[in-house]
């Protein structure tokens, strides 16, 4: 068996960079590229609305519930091993697309997808760390790949809009076996097996993980029925009760296993929560604030969809070109100062649309663009630093916790956002326009936000200090 050498430089490692930055361009362009597609399927597949919302819903709920099992897993047997079997899951998966012929086949399609999503995406940050024993090095290549997926995430709706007019909805998600093939070769042919020193071979925590499941997969559920059923309706409330009761029973289990799925003092490690906070900062604050725009071009300003969907460019833009910033911030602040200073930008983008946002587009696009700089710098940046703050044999289910803490307050912030709008103004959304009541709302909404991204953002910087 190989064992684990480092590269000296991004060159020396570009098949192993290929291939990680393939995967992360399958987990961006995933569902942009869907989304514009729904219309189509919703025809050809003669599926409601409620199931195409499982078309797209059930890909993120499998993957974000199943990341921290697949995570713990690939610590013990491989991080290789479990990342080249899901991108195999994935083709395999993407390539049964052409058999679809009902709602719900396309719904256990998508399901698969997730699981593949699962066991190759934290995997992603892992290798990527691993392959260099220079924090600069491994900033570079992180931004590397994060950039190759939000260029993905930018032009996947482009792409999949002009593919429809000359190909079928299926094709949109063939592309990922293309995909998924370059990332196999190059995660082959670049990253050698794992040294078997490097794994540990702690027996899996079965109840731990099927709690851990539960309570990721019941936490993503709730904010979508609290956005779509109301806080008027018990079905939210009965999720979100569960998700806290599995929540506390997953942290009992995990203090008294003898080999735990997730080893709870690791996460109590400053680099470690610290990082994790500032995440899940970033991570509400651009979904929040993102659903709240694009509410407020089209009903409070009026703006056609196409309007609205260049209205976002400010963030699409600085999410790219943002990269750029993120090394010499580093060079001259370090990577923990640098994390603090792009949470902040993130708090003060909420800031300036919840106080600003009402006078007009251009302090929304000031908000967007630090919102993007903020994440972009904190994406990179938060995740190198959990790393940093792990064994390394601990360090795929740190990308794990990562990755979900992303994912669940990426629903939290559309949640939040939802829920106050609707508490404040119940009307329809079609009468907002130029209404004090919506604009009072979003002012609400915002200012929530802005709060509970504050509070992650301190509690992180806290964190950071011990």
């Amino acid at each position: 068996m190989r064992t684990h050498v480092q590269s000296r430089s991004l060159v020396e490692a570009w098949p192993a960079l290929a291939g990680l930055s393939a995967v992360f361009l399958f987990e961006m362009l995933d569902n942009s590229i869907l989304n514009v597609a729904l219309p189509t399927i919703g025809r050809e597949l003669s599926a409601s609305a409620t199931t195409l919302q499982w078309v797209t819903g059930v890909y993120s709920v499998v993957f974000g519930g199943l990341m921290l099992a697949f995570g713990a897993l690939a610590d013990r047997i491989g991080r290789r091993k479990v990342m080249l079997t899901g991108l195999v899951l994935l083709g395999a998966a993407s390539l049964a697309t052409m058999f679809v012929t009902v709602a719900w086949q396309l719904i256990a399609v998508r399901a698969l997808m997730g699981i593949a999503a699962a066991m190759t995406t934290p995997g992603s940050l892992a290798l990527a760390f691993r392959l260099f024993d220079d924090d600069v090095l491994r900033v570079h290549a992180t931004t590397l790949i994060s950039t190759v997926g939000l260029v993905g995430l930018a032009i996947g709706p482009t792409a999949g809009g002009l593919a429809l007019a000359v190909a079928p909805w299926q094709a949109l998600l063939l592309v990922n076996v293309p995909v998924a093939t370059l990332a196999f070769l190059g995660i082959r042919a670049g990253i050698p097996a794992d040294d078997p020193a490097g794994l540990h071979r702690d027996p899996i925590d079965v109840a731990g993980a099927a709690l851990g499941t539960a309570t990721i997969v019941l936490t993503l559920l709730a904010p979508t029925f609290f956005v779509e059923a109301g806080t008027a309706s018990a079905l939210p409330w009965v999720v979100a009760a569960a998700a806290l009761i599995a929540g506390i029973c997953f942290i009992r289990r995990e203090k008294t296993a003898r080999h735990p799925l997730l080893d709870l003092t690791l996460i109590a490690r400053p680099l470690v929560s610290g990082g994790l906070a500032l995440k899940g900062a970033a991570t509400l604050a651009t979904a929040g604030l993102g659903y709240l725009v694009t509410l407020h071009l089209q009903f409070g300003l009026g703006w056609t969809p196409a309007q609205a969907a260049l209205g976002m460019l400010p963030q699409v833009v600085v999410l790219i070109g943002g990269g750029a910033l993120v090394t010499p911030l580093i060079t001259r602040a370090g990577l923990t100062k640098a994390a603090w200073l792009g949470a902040c930008a993130v708090v003060c983008g909420l800031a300036v649309y919840t106080a600003f946002g009402g006078l007009g587009y251009v302090w929304i696009a000031v908000a967007l663009a630090l919102v993007a700089v903020g994440m972009r710098v904190v994406g990179v940046v938060a995740g190198t630093n959990v790393m940093r703050g792990l064994p390394s044999n601990r360090t795929t289910i740190g990308a794990a916790l990562v990755d979900t803490a992303g994912e669940v307050t990426t629903g939290i912030g559309i949640a939040l956002s939802g829920t106050i709008l609707a508490l404040v103004f119940p009307g329809a959304l079609t009468a907002a326009q130029q209404s004090a009541g919506f604009q009072h709302a979003i002012t609400y909404a915002g200012l929530a936000l802005t709060l509970l991204s504050a509070a992650l953002v301190g509690f992180g910087i806290l964190r950071g200090r011990k």
